[in-house]
């Protein structure tokens, strides 16, 4: 049986934002307690099924996730005996690790469980307590992804994708992250220090054709601008650290801002329903 209180779905405006980050089709979604390898404890997030891929939020109105997981290579879904009451606990087994998850109570367990096998195995799972609406929800939801599948092997860089199976479908249909503004070094940290709540990171064009920059701001002890550069070698991008990083994309290079600090950094995302603080300067987010 479903629960009795099922999960609203986020803001309207909070799904067309996340719609900046990844173009993937939102299957399911919920809250979820979630143990990586690198977790000490289970971590307490609003997380979203879209395609094959898991992405975790802070909670339910956050515009960007602080993590994320692809399961294209899931090996096994295996139930765990849960010591709480009314709580399905279970883990997902991938090549390079392995990931506990918790529900709030065994309904939602039956149900997560039931759409993370069937997108991950193209196929609806025989034996699943569900009702016949999520039956069916599960069989419309199958069809929607045999579909993405197909679309995406027949772009031209569906041969890219198969080597990098960890890049996102923003990737092909989105030529920047949403965080990066045609904006000097000082617009951006401007545009930081009069607007934290709308986040503390800014992709921005460096100080030439080739190059890019990342300006962040932080606050341990006190309010800290930070500018990165990131250089365009080749198909990839390499951020000028002391131990430098390349990655395949922009997209990779938000995402690794975001996973090493465990997402105290947030991508700089505003619509045009914010209150939007400048200093009369042109600001324009490409999209």
């Amino acid at each position: 049986m479903m629960a009795k209180n099922p999960p609203k779905p986020a803001p309207r405006r909070i799904f067309q934002e996340r719609l900046k980050i990844t173009a993937l089709p939102l299957y399911f979604e919920g809250f979820l307690l979630v143990k990586r390898s690198e977790y000490q404890e289970y971590k307490h997030y609003w997380t979203e099924l879209r395609g094959t891929t898991l992405f975790f939020y802070s909670d339910k109105k956050s515009p960007t996730y602080v993590d994320k997981l692809d399961l294209i290579d899931l090996t096994c879904l295996t139930d765990q005996n849960s010591t709480v009451k009314n709580c399905a606990k279970f883990t997902l087994v991938l090549p390079k690790e392995e990931v506990q998850l918790k529900t709030e109570n065994t309904e939602s367990g039956k149900e997560w469980r039931g759409f993370i096998l069937t997108v991950t195995e193209l196929s609806v799972p025989l034996h699943v307590s569900l009702l016949p609406g999520q039956v069916i929800r599960l069989h419309e939801v199958l069809e929607r992804e045999k579909k993405r599948r197909i679309e995406t092997e027949q772009t031209p860089s569906s041969a890219v994708e198969k080597k990098e199976p960890t890049e996102d479908y923003a990737d092909v249909l989105s030529p920047m992250p949403a965080c990066f503004y045609t904006v000097s070094r000082k617009e951006a940290t401007e545009m930081l220090e009069k607007n934290p709540s709308l986040g503390n990171m800014i992709l921005r064009p460096g100080s030439d054709s080739k190059s890019y920059s990342i300006t962040i701001r932080q606050e341990i002890d006190m309010p800290r601008i930070k500018h990165y550069k990131v250089t365009s070698v080749g198909k990839n991008y390499t951020i000028e650290l002391e131990k430098p990083v390349t990655l395949p994309n922009l997209f990779s290079v938000i995402d690794y801002f975001m996973k090493e600090t465990r997402g105290n950094l947030r991508p700089f995302i505003y619509s045009a329903d914010e209150n939007f603080e400048t200093e009369g300067f042109p600001v324009t987010p490409l999209k």
